[in-house]
């Protein structure tokens, strides 16, 4: 666990964003999609639920879900400062989407490499024998 950051880190599904501290967050993680901060942008903040972690000001981790609203969700972007990863910021903001959308039916994501073992703590698992598949314009995430 980092101790470096000892700072109360606050977790908000009504948070609001801004377009610089956003591409930082996805630049810091090497995510392509900062490189279309519009679509980016529209996309987060049109979403289902955006849940937000702030250290006093400062974004500190984001993630979004989209939905119908009643039977499905899928969470496709969960991101934490890399100099903050490993003090729970990512359960806690995955913690507060698990409870908005308690009771769906089927709640979905898609995990890779680190991130696995991450998700299969907070009880997802492989789909079956299902195959994530996508047709996809970027170049990681």
């Amino acid at each position: 666990m980092n101790t470096e950051h000892p700072m109360h880190i606050d977790i908000s599904l009504s948070g609001t964003v801004e377009r610089e501290e956003v591409i930082r967050l996805y630049r810091a993680n090497g995510w392509s999609s900062a490189d279309k901060p519009d679509q980016l942008l529209a996309g987060l903040r049109n979403s289902h639920a955006l849940v937000t972690a702030r250290a006093g000001t400062a974004l500190v981790g984001l993630g979004n879900a989209i939905s119908d609203g009643h039977l499905v969700v899928y969470f496709p972007h969960m991101l934490v400062d890399p100099a903050r990863q490993g003090e729970g910021i990512g359960r806690k903001m995955m913690a507060a989407l698990l409870d908005r959308y308690a009771g769906f039916h089927q709640l979905m994501l898609t995990a890779d490499g680190d991130a696995i073992p991450f998700y299969q703590r907070l009880g997802f698992e492989r789909a079956g024998r299902t195959e994530p598949m996508w047709i996809y314009a970027g170049a990681e995430h």
